[in-house]
């Protein structure tokens, strides 16, 4: 992992793993390839040309600031936009080439614009996450029942499976979602922005969500998140973005420095290291004028540049 080169220097880091593995067996790999993402409305590219690999099995989290282009990426591997370049492969398949029901029985995606009707249960919402799974005139089965039941379980709303959608808080709306998304029984999830709104207890009740796919499941997760600090917490590796470009990427030890948080942040903060994974100290707003970056500033004080 290296931060994004300045002139001079080679062009911005590349996904090892796409050079080293393409013949990966297990399922659930997810490659985005030179990808150029852009909105009918937009003067330009969002994402213009990134490449970005999401292991098998492993979670995967975008950060950036707003406006980074982390959602947009994220649309675009999820086949929800379509990319004015480049292509998306599952599994070294293009995307393009799965069905309706055939993708959605592969990939699972919590979007921010969930939304549900409000008199039906959070039994029944879950249950809608099964529909890739059956013909048009069949029933539900022992297997669709088994999943529901698993899905619940994981996500934690087992007290409230028979409550109406409507009743529910923001919290438990959106645990009730992401149990939806696991009753699809995917090989890859991709979630947008899951605690964006949510209290401090929900946003750790879905924190473990993911921490429990990634220790006990194959599940490749790749999660868009606003908080970087719970990113190192969670993901085996960050994909940080800046202006619609992928600025570092690596494990969050790698990715997690006082350096990148200025670069792409514009913030100064001190990182300490901890068993739980990078720990951020917000220290000052950065702004125009502020150009020497933090490792800079430390050489200089050690007399470095003399």
């Amino acid at each position: 992992m290296a931060l994004e080169p300045t002139a001079g220097e080679s062009k911005r880091p590349t996904e090892t793993e796409a050079d080293a593995g393409r013949d990966a067996e297990a399922d659930g790999r997810l490659d985005g390839e030179d990808l150029v993402l852009s909105y009918p409305a937009s003067d330009g590219p969002v994402v213009d040309g990134e490449s970005i690999t999401a292991p098998s099995g492993a979670v995967t989290a975008l950060v950036g600031p707003n406006g980074s282009g982390k959602s947009t990426l994220l649309k675009g591997l999820a086949d929800q936009l379509a990319p004015d370049a480049g292509s998306v492969l599952v599994d070294g398949r293009e995307i393009g080439s799965f069905d309706k029901k055939e993708l959605a029985r592969t990939m699972g995606l919590l979007s921010q614009e969930s939304t549900s009707p409000n008199s039906i249960t959070v039994e029944d919402l879950v249950y809608h996450g099964r529909y890739p799974h059956r013909g048009f005139f069949e029933t539900t089965t022992d297997e669709d029942e088994a999943a529901v039941d698993r899905a619940i379980e994981l996500a934690g709303c087992g007290h409230l499976r028979d409550r109406e959608v409507g009743s529910l808080s923001g919290g438990q709306k959106q645990l009730a979602w992401i149990a939806m998304a696991l009753a699809q029984d995917t090989d890859v999830l991709l979630l947008d922005e899951p605690t964006t709104f949510l209290d401090l207890h929900h946003q750790m009740e879905v924190m473990e969500i993911i921490e429990t796919l990634r220790d006990e499941s194959e599940v490749t997760v790749v999660v868009v998140l606003h908080d970087i600090e719970q990113a190192a917490r969670v993901a085996d590796r960050v994909v940080a973005l800046k202006d619609g470009a992928i600025r570092a990427r690596g494990t969050p030890e790698e990715v997690v420095t006082e350096d990148l948080l200025a670069e792409v942040f514009e913030i100064d903060a001190a990182v300490d290291r901890t068993p739980r994974g990078p720990r951020i100290e917000p220290l000052r707003a950065r702004h125009d004028d502020d150009r020497e970056r933090p490792s800079e500033r430390v050489a200089r004080a050690d007399g470095g540049d003399e």
